[in-house]
């Protein structure tokens, strides 16, 4: 029997603990275009060395994780590299258009309920639903 969504809700699981941890930490959201965002515009640069471990922990424990598995991660991403290019612009922009991510709206907002977080969730959900049936079954894309 296959118990792949076990995988999910680990990752699930480590995602809320490391959003709790961050938030009881440094008493801020941990929100991943945020801390991003900080160190491209300048604005965080009075935290940089913590953003920056927070990045290379997300970059780089996968990296690690995967010969400990002993298992490659299965993924559905395009070979198109134009629509990867253009998706992951459009996310940038919608980011900073909804003052936020998914770890940041989603998981960190719904969590501590908040209305905005709730509505840039649904939000974003559903642009990225329309968007897929516009590129898979209405222009033949992706």
């Amino acid at each position: 029997m296959e118990q792949d969504w076990l995988w999910g809700l680990a990752g699930g699981l480590l995602i809320g603990l490391g959003a709790a941890v961050y938030l009881l930490a440094n008493g801020r959201i941990m929100g991943a275009s945020g801390i991003i965002g900080g160190l491209v515009d300048r604005s965080g640069w009075s935290s940089w060395a913590e953003r920056v471990v927070f990045l290379a922990g997300v970059f780089l424990l996968p990296l690690l994780l995967v010969p400990l598995l002993d298992r490659e991660a299965a993924t559905h991403l395009t070979g198109n590299g134009a629509v990867v290019i253009a998706a992951g612009l459009l996310v940038g922009v919608g980011t900073r258009i909804a003052n936020g991510c998914t770890s940041g709206h989603g998981v960190c907002g719904i969590s501590r309920l908040s209305p905005r977080g709730i509505v840039a969730t649904l939000v974003y959900i559903f642009a990225g639903g329309a968007t897929l049936l516009a590129l898979r079954h209405g222009l033949g894309v992706i």
